[in-house]
């Protein structure tokens, strides 16, 4: 879990470098500070369950044990990267991992989770889907259409609250009545649970007894990870018109990355030579990536209309 998170956080940070360099086209939206979320729920996962993210959606990749190499090429827009560099940041996918991809459309990743769980349920296998998704995207119709379906029919879909507490810039007591965004399961007979979304360990736990449910038929589960972006809505947006240094700090303190660091330390897993050794690797593991990506290939602009239809697609 440590090594994950590690390995999102570098990627987040260098890729925001890249971008405010002017080397990554498209926009660019960081989950630094979310890394728990991801990296815990994922963990209870197999690599055949799927997973759906958001436009925030690197770290619930990575996460899932996607290739850092294919990832950072596809922000280069480069013919390695995971869409061949037709989709950026916000749409990349690794069907064989399971990871059916990002959207940019808030809200928009719930129903596809719930194609991808009633797949699993008519195949009969026990596989589960995760779905992740923003504060926001609770106030959309797709997110409450998407619950009552899954309730209805019984999915094997656990859907994962990403709170940061802000819908692009607006903060979620001003879009929102309720304090706690898992009480809106109530509304459709499936559990709503709160976790600390900073702590890893607490995610892991709540998501892998909702995969167990879901596994042996019990369906759908909502869990609300309280969390924070570090950084504004997107990698420009400083972000200081709508939330205070004061309120950002206090966050920074509760790092998700720091915390689980001290953990790891104080239960004597391993060591600080371990873990500078992970970091060093990590960060060596991230500049091949940014090697790579640099060192690829544009695509032509004739291939622009490949892809478009599915291969031996009959009408």
């Amino acid at each position: 879990m440590y090594k994950k998170m590690v390995r999102i956080r570098v990627f987040e940070e260098r890729a925001v470098e890249l971008f405010l360099q002017g080397k990554l086209p498209g926009f660019l939206h960081s989950s630094i500070g979310q890394e728990a979320v991801a990296v815990g729920a994922c963990s209870a996962l197999r690599d055949n369950d799927y997973m759906m993210s958001t436009h925030r959606g690197h770290g619930d990749i990575i996460a899932k044990g996607a290739r850092v190499d294919g990832m950072m090429a596809e922000l280069f827009a480069k013919k390695t990267g995971y869409c061949k560099g037709k989709g950026g940041s916000m749409h990349i996918a690794d069907l064989d991992l399971g990871i059916l991809g990002a959207t940019g459309i808030v809200g928009g990743g719930l129903p596809i989770a719930n194609g991808a769980a009633l797949a699993c349920q008519l195949r009969r296998t026990d596989q589960v889907c995760v779905c992740f998704f923003g504060d926001g995207s609770t106030n959309t119709g797709s997110f409450h259409e998407a619950l009552n379906l899954a309730a209805v029919w019984n999915l094997p879909v656990i859907f994962v609250c990403q709170n940061n507490l802000y819908a692009e810039s607006t903060p979620q007591e001003n879009h929102q009545r309720i304090k706690d965004i898992s009480i809106r399961a109530e509304s459709y007979g499936i559990p709503g649970l709160v976790v600390d979304g900073n702590d890893v360990v607490a995610v892991y736990e709540s998501t892998a007894q909702a995969v167990k449910k879901a596994r042996g038929g019990g369906g759908p589960t909502l869990i609300e990870c309280k969390t924070y972006r570090f950084l504004g809505h997107y990698v420009g947006d400083p972000g200081t018109s709508y939330r205070k240094k004061e309120e950002v700090e206090r966050w920074k303190e509760r790092d998700p990355l720091a915390f689980h660091r001290k953990r790891v330390l104080a239960t004597r897993v391993t060591s600080e030579k371990k873990l500078k050794e992970i970091d060093d690797g990590i960060r060596r593991e991230i500049e091949e990536a940014v090697g790579f990506a640099q060192s690829s290939m544009d695509p032509k602009p004739e291939e622009a209309l490949e892809d478009v239809y599915v291969d031996g697609y009959i009408l």
